[in-house]
Parts: structure tokens; sequence; C-alpha cells
């Protein structure tokens, strides 16, 4: 019988959450750019994140088809990756003029800043493959 010690929980390595500047344009009180804070998502978080991100189409006699909204996943999956700043927090949902922590991250964001935020979102969850190239691979 083989030894499954190894797999338990306290002897597991734990992923570390990343510190990294994902904007220049956020600087402390010295002008030195802020750095954000993410973190790995469980199985079950990332599982309740996708089901929250189906659409459902209705189709010809009645036949209804889902798919994965990707862009609402993964603007969801960053969200809740999210540590620092709390992007749930009230005031600064409010200094953007939206609502959800998935707006307010698109809101503070440049387009590139905001892609290379979800790379680094997919890499911390363990995605090898960003899940936008998936999706690209799997239309061809």
């Amino acid at each position: 019988m083989r030894d499954l010690t190894a797999f338990l929980r306290p002897n597991v390595q734990t992923v570390e959450n990343l510190r990294f500047q994902a904007s220049k344009r956020f600087t402390d009180e010295d002008s030195a750019p802020l750095e954000w804070e993410i973190r790995c998502l469980t199985s079950t978080e990332d599982e309740e994140i996708r089901r929250a991100s189906v659409r459902r189409t209705a189709g010809a006699r009645g036949q209804s088809s889902s798919e994965t909204d990707v862009s609402l996943y993964l603007g969801r999956l960053a969200a809740r990756c999210t540590v620092y700043p709390d992007l749930n927090d009230k005031t600064l949902q409010d200094s953007y003029g939206v609502m959800g922590a998935d707006n307010l991250l698109r809101a503070m964001l440049t387009p590139g800043e905001y892609a290379d935020f979800l790379r680094e979102v997919q890499k911390i969850c363990g995605f090898d493959t960003p899940f936008d190239h998936l999706v690209e691979e799997a239309k061809n």
C-alpha cells in the first residue's frame, strides 16, 4: 500500500499571494507605484464563478443552449482573486461611479493593464495557457 501522507492538507505547499504593480498610475505619497495583491482561488470558488457566468439563449423550437460568457467569467475571476485593493469597498466603487468589484476593476485599469492583470490572475490560478487563448483555439 502506498503512503498518502504527502497528500494530507498540512503537507501540501500553498500558493502564495502575488504582489505586483498592476499599473504605474496608482502611486503612494512618494510617487512610487503601488503594489496590488492577488490570490489563487480554490476549484470550488472557480466553479461557482463559471456557473454564474453561463448565459442561456433560446433557440428554434423551444431549444435552448448555454455557453460561458468568457469576458464575464474572467472579470469575475480577477475581481475574486484581488486581495488589495479591496474592490468591494463602497467608497472606491463610488469614486469611479460603478457597482460591483468586476466593474470597478475594468474602470480602474486601462485596457492593456486589464489584459496584463487577467494574465497574472490566470497564472496564479494555475492556468498554464491563458483562458482567452483556449477560447480562440476552440473557435478555430
